[in-house]
């Protein structure tokens, strides 16, 4: 019998289960690719709107690089590197961050915030375009309660 890296028991798919993944990872990638190719229209990625995004949701239109990192899944150094694309662009700023001699506050620029706002509604329409308006709203809802349970696992 094989194992996996935990040494237990491979469990192997059922025909049932495979397919529901791999509908699972082709909705997903179908999904974004859309959203992105008409994000592009702004000239900004996927990640770029998520920070911004997540910037304007701020009070302060701050959040230290560590935070922001972590919202995104990705290592400091990876979003290190992108905020310096960024920076370049002019959409965000560096600023010192007192607590954390390594990192930095991410400051949404007034060009960042301009970008979103002409962005978002490019953003909205093609979220709804190619997620929600193709669920009715029972199947909306199953999928946010799916989504959440999958997100939340430990």
């Amino acid at each position: 019998m094989s194992t996996n890296d935990f040494g237990d028991p491979v469990r192997w798919l059922t025909a049932d289960e495979e397919r529901a993944w791999r509908a699972y990872r082709r909705m997903v990638i179908a999904v974004q690719a859309r959203t992105v190719q008409d994000l592009a229209a702004h000239g900004l990625s996927e990640p770029d709107y998520e920070v911004l995004s997540t910037l304007s949701e701020r009070a302060d239109a701050t959040s230290t690089l560590r935070e922001q990192a972590a919202k995104m899944g990705w290592s400091r150094s990876r979003l290190s590197r992108h905020a310096t694309r960024m920076e370049a662009r002019g959409l965000i700023r560096r600023a010192p961050d007192p607590s954390d001699g390594r990192g930095c506050y991410l400051v949404l620029t007034d060009t960042g915030r301009e970008t979103l706002q002409e962005a978002a509604p490019t953003h909205l329409a093609s979220v709804r375009r190619h997620f929600v308006d193709r669920l009715d709203p029972e199947e909306l809802a199953a999928l946010g309660r799916i989504a959440e349970r999958i997100a939340d696992a430990p």
